[in-house]
């Protein structure tokens, strides 16, 4: 595996695969990868000749407040979980290197950057925005492969790929889970044993949220409500949001009558937590 730092050696390693007619698939991590990060290159691996991967905690992405200066860096760790997985590139640029002195330009995909975790964290979509796509231009990926954990972040970079014409391939992987059901996250590693045990309520929200509708509940603010009471039934949790939308416009649907994007926030402790289902309609159910 080839480790580069320089954005002009990434961009030279890239051009020569390309020219090479080698398809490239590419992940974007802010490290501290876990299992759901090693299936996107996984998968990279099977649909791709060769697969980059990124290493970067974007302070854009960050606000004044969160946790930028303690989120955890295993740098040494990830690059021998990336070599023994067969990824093939590295790339480990220092913010100096992507965002030089006197940068000004930002991406914002309006709208859809306001909702969800957007809502919650402002500016957040911009500085993710930006850095995806300076890392899109770096690199020139064929196929860009990411988890469905994010899925408000997914909706905001398919737009951008499609508003700006990006001759990239987004392709998004399943939600890779610990055995009680919550999902992997590199903030997992801020929990308390006792907020570990308390954690798994998100998932079992969104399950208990699955379980009406397969049951015929298609409203979808009683469908909120009932995951909501079981979120309130755990203490120590305290919920941000808890929402059905339209899984590409992000905008909240009255029910759920389609496919419908089940998807909540919460704070355990202090760190927050994102997870979400996508509702899938069981056609023997009546409501």
């Amino acid at each position: 595996m080839k480790r580069i730092a320089t954005i002009a050696e990434m961009k030279a390693a890239c051009r020569q695969v390309t020219r090479s007619g080698k398809t490239l698939g590419f992940v974007a991590t802010m490290g501290a990868l876990h299992d759901g990060h090693l299936s996107l290159v996984r998968a990279s691996k099977s649909h791709c000749n060769v697969t980059a991967v990124s290493i970067f905690v974007n302070p854009l992405q960050f606000g004044p407040a969160e946790d930028l200066d303690k989120y955890p860096r295993t740098m040494e760790r990830d690059a021998a979980m990336l070599e023994q997985l067969g990824a093939d590139v590295l790339f480990t640029p220092g913010a100096e290197e992507m965002y030089p002195p006197g940068a000004q330009t930002y991406v914002l995909v309006e709208e859809l950057s306001n909702r969800l975790d957007g809502a919650s964290r402002p500016g957040h979509f911009r500085g993710v925005a930006t850095v995806v796509a300076k890392l899109f231009e770096i690199i020139r990926p064929d196929v860009a492969f990411f988890g469905q954990k994010d899925a408000a972040q997914v909706a905001v970079l398919r737009k951008l790929v499609n508003d700006l014409d990006m001759d990239v391939e987004i392709v998004v992987c399943p939600i890779v889970r610990e055995k009680d059901g919550l999902a992997m996250s590199s903030r997992n590693a801020y929990l308390t044993p006792e907020q570990r045990q308390q954690a798994p309520v998100l998932y079992r929200s969104l399950l208990r949220v699955q379980t009406a509708v397969d049951r015929g509940e298609r409203d979808s603010a009683k469908l909120i409500e009932i995951g909501k009471q079981v979120i309130a039934g755990e203490p120590g949790v305290r919920l941000d949001y808890f929402a059905i939308v339209d899984p590409d416009t992000l905008d909240p649907v009255a029910d759920v009558s389609r496919c419908a994007l089940v998807a909540m926030a919460a704070y355990v402790g202090s760190t927050r937590l994102i997870d979400n289902i996508l509702t899938t309609i069981n056609s023997q159910a009546t409501s």
